[in-house]
């Protein structure tokens, strides 16, 4: 996959952009109260109310450019489309390569706590995915989950790594999956903190109690919490409209999962009734977060991902070193002899006290000493 054009980029969003966004947010047409007392139908009025008043008035987009820049960015043009990537390289003479892939409704930003600590160890690329943030948007029907693993491989060498590690969450752990699926020949080994799978159908006889309850979790998800996933997949460019084109719209589809997926204080099983976002994530954290994706208009771009990769997703058996951390509130967790059925060379398994989906975003400490304690026992 030919790489090319690699330069320097800096964050710089119009003011027009930023007029026009608090301009859309006191123009709100808002529906009527929700019928319960709790988050069973979404981002509950009065606090849609609280986060669209607070973005109009006190949210700062110039600090998350100032954030952003303080860090070398760079476009590379793959397969000839735009990459946004972060590269900071260590200062360390024994720093290995490790390219951090984010997923749906993350972004880069939610590695910017860990660069310090993990520059130490580790030279670090952290890309926009497809269609996410900065990267340009696909015109053609193409990037999959495989075709972003190849990608991001090309992308590591034309950077003069030859031998890396991987990490990812949500579809940065697909990426990163699929990455020690094809590339083991330039991957040394991969960090997990969704471990993807299924459940072998031979286990499910003799259940132990840990797996009852990740199964609960993950059914809840599927019953009640995954309805987003089923309109990207199927309808990005209708939802596309709606969320492009109303800056509250696009908050509450994102909000919603940072309340459902965050470690906030759900209740047992996965119901999430429980808890509010801001016990994991600041507001202005999600304001950022959600920002991005408005700013950038990727909605329906983002969304297509789900659409290329949903009904394609190869997967396959992982037979290069990997490590997982579960943590948890994720979405799917997997029992170790479920993923032993996939991921065939794992080195490390833990299961961390407390975080959810958004790992290196909720708990920044905690998700560095994973992936130091992970790739620590990895060769290179």
């Amino acid at each position: 996959m030919k790489v090319d054009n690699i330069r320097p980029f800096a964050v710089a969003v119009p003011q027009a952009a930023l007029d026009d966004l608090k301009d859309r947010l006191a123009r709100t047409r808002w529906p009527e109260k929700e019928t319960v007392a709790d988050w069973d139908q979404g981002v509950p009025l009065a606090y849609a109310h609280e986060l669209a008043d607070w973005w109009r008035d006190h949210h700062d987009w110039r600090r998350v450019e100032a954030r952003l820049n303080a860090w070398p960015n760079f476009l590379a043009t793959i397969d000839g489309l735009d990459i946004h990537f972060l590269h900071v390289r260590s200062a360390n003479p024994d720093a290995r390569p490790l390219i951090l892939t984010h997923g749906w409704p993350g972004s880069v930003l939610e590695f910017l706590d860990v660069i310090e600590p993990l520059s130490a160890d580790f030279h670090l690329v952290i890309p926009s995915l497809p269609g996410y943030g900065f990267s340009g948007k696909p015109a053609q029907a193409k990037w999959s989950v495989e075709h972003i693993a190849d990608a991001w491989n090309a992308l590591m060498l034309a950077l003069g790594y030859d031998r890396y590690l991987a990490q990812g969450g949500d579809w940065g752990s697909a990426v990163t999956c699929a990455i020690g699926v094809a590339h083991g020949a330039h991957c040394a080994g991969i960090h997990v903190n969704m471990v993807v799978g299924a459940p072998p159908p031979e286990m499910m006889t003799d259940l132990s109690d840990t797996e009852k309850a990740y199964l609960a979790r993950f059914d809840w998800y599927r019953t009640k919490d995954s309805g987003y996933s089923t309109e990207q997949a199927t309808r990005p460019q209708t939802i596309g409209y709606a969320l492009t084109d109303s800056p509250v719209g696009q908050m509450a589809w994102i909000v919603e999962k940072f309340h459902g997926w965050t470690d906030c204080g759900h209740q047992p099983g996965g119901r999430s009734i429980g808890g509010h976002p801001e016990n994991a994530l600041s507001r202005d954290a999600m304001l950022d977060t959600v920002s991005l994706y408005w700013l950038t208009a990727s909605a329906a771009s983002s969304a297509r991902l789900y659409w290329h990769s949903f009904r394609s997703f190869v997967g396959g058996e992982i037979h290069v070193p990997t490590a997982c951390s579960l943590f948890p509130n994720e979405i799917m967790r997997l029992s170790r002899r479920w993923a032993d059925k996939r991921y065939r060379n794992i080195v490390y398994w833990n299961e961390v006290e407390r975080g959810g989906h958004f790992a290196a975003w909720e708990q920044p400490e905690l998700f560095v000493a994973e992936l130091r304690a992970g790739f620590g026992v990895m060769p290179i």
